[in-house]
């Protein structure tokens, strides 16, 4: 699973001119699930997106997480993480998983992340998404949990 974090003043998603998610201040998500993730691997994301410190402590220094200050989580399905762009100039998408594991993965991270932490907003899967956010730094970390046996 892949996880592109991105500390955000506010971040929205709209689908058909319509508001679909939106936080203040916290983390905005991009996620994507790869060939061979299961629940597993899904659970180890959030658990480290969740206390991943990105946010300031009263020093200065990124000691916080979003689980320590309480802001949003917004989360995005985006299948183009797992793109290979090795060779040519045109990505393949062959690492990615096939949409119905992509959903299911996806749905699973929501859930999960609802039962843990107050603010949970989501972009849709499959849609035609537009996403804007105000990064705040930036700060923005790529996380990515390998399936277990995998090499990469």
């Amino acid at each position: 699973m892949i996880g592109l974090l991105q500390r955000v003043s506010e971040a929205a998603v709209r689908v058909d001119g319509q508001t679909v998610g939106a936080i203040g201040p916290g983390l905005m998500v991009l996620v994507c699930a790869e060939k061979g993730d299961t629940e597993r691997e899904a659970d180890l994301l959030l658990t480290k997106l969740l206390g991943y410190r990105v946010f300031s402590d009263e020093a200065g220094k990124m000691n916080r997480s979003v689980t320590d200050t309480g802001g949003g989580l917004l989360l995005v399905p985006q299948f183009t993480l797992a793109a290979d762009t090795k060779s040519g100039t045109r990505p393949s998408f062959s690492p990615a998983a096939a949409p119905e594991d992509g959903r299911r993965l996806f749905e699973h991270v929501v859930r999960q992340a609802r039962e843990r932490h107050g603010i949970v907003e989501t972009g849709v899967f499959g849609a035609d998404m537009k996403v804007s956010l105000i990064n705040d730094g930036p700060v923005t970390f790529w996380l990515r949990i390998d399936p277990v046996g995998a090499a990469r």
